[in-house]
């Protein structure tokens, strides 16, 4: 993950189009461990504001002035195009860290004719997560493949936990995760798995509830959607960003 955010930073200075002055991020970096001694500081680079630099400390944007004597904690809108910067860049975070699992990783639902993805973390005893998944099907039809990451809820020593290791170390976990959500507790079983490391990338993507769906792009959808909805929404958010490629060039 600390990899993947540095990654980032690249992303970060080619957004903006401004370039880097190592003597004011370090100024900047400095000065906000200074402020918070504790804090990780993932990656600075310039911002679109003039005089601002964009500041990542563990997955989170924050803005620093170049002197390093303000902080900003809140979202930078850009008026005229109407544009919201830190949401788009949080997207873009979100979406570098979410690349960084491979498919081996996931439990994934295939649409036979994909058309999107949604990656979706999710808790075996959420009953939300159990309604999504009473869909899969029709998800699938309207060509939406899901890809599952475990997030129990309840953390890393509860049964919830236990249910999802059991569910990945099972022979067929497509068919073990189905049983699970429909009411039937999976066998119980243990081996090297990648429910720890999922359950802290959810932290990591600031996932707060289940389930908790995101598209390809980064952007988060939010919670339950019916398939007719989430394709709505999917729909949605692949022409807003064919808007802003248009825009951009």
């Amino acid at each position: 993950m600390r990899c993947s955010l540095f990654g980032a930073l690249a992303l970060a200075a080619l957004s903006t189009g401004a370039s880097a002055d190592p003597a004011a991020e370090q100024k900047v970096k400095d000065a906000l461990k200074a402020f918070a001694p504790g804090v990780q500081i993932d990656a600075v680079a310039p911002s679109p504001m003039p005089g601002v630099y964009e500041v990542i400390t563990s997955g989170h944007i924050a803005y620093v002035s170049a002197d390093g004597k303000y902080l900003i904690r809140g979202d930078l809108v850009d008026m005229t195009s109407k544009r919201e910067i830190t949401n788009e860049r949080t997207g873009e975070l979100r979406k570098v860290a979410l690349d960084a699992i491979p498919d081996s990783k996931h439990i994934v639902y295939p649409a036979k004719q994909a058309k999107h993805e949604i990656t979706v973390f999710t808790d075996i005893d959420c009953g939300y997560c159990r309604k999504l998944h009473a869909h899969m099907s029709e998800y699938n039809d309207r060509g939406i493949t899901v890809k599952y990451l475990f997030f129990p809820r309840a953390g890393l020593a509860s049964d919830s936990y236990n249910k999802a290791v059991s569910v990945w170390c099972a022979a067929d976990r497509g068919k073990a995760l189905t049983d699970a959500k429909s009411g039937h507790d999976p066998e119980v079983k243990t081996c090297d798995n990648p429910v720890t490391e999922e359950f802290q990338l959810g932290v990591k993507v600031g996932v707060a509830g289940t389930p908790a769906i995101f598209a390809e792009s980064g952007a988060q959808i939010g919670g339950y959607l019916t398939p007719d909805q989430m394709m709505s929404k999917l729909e949605s958010l692949k022409q807003g960003d064919a808007s802003k490629s248009t825009a951009a060039k």
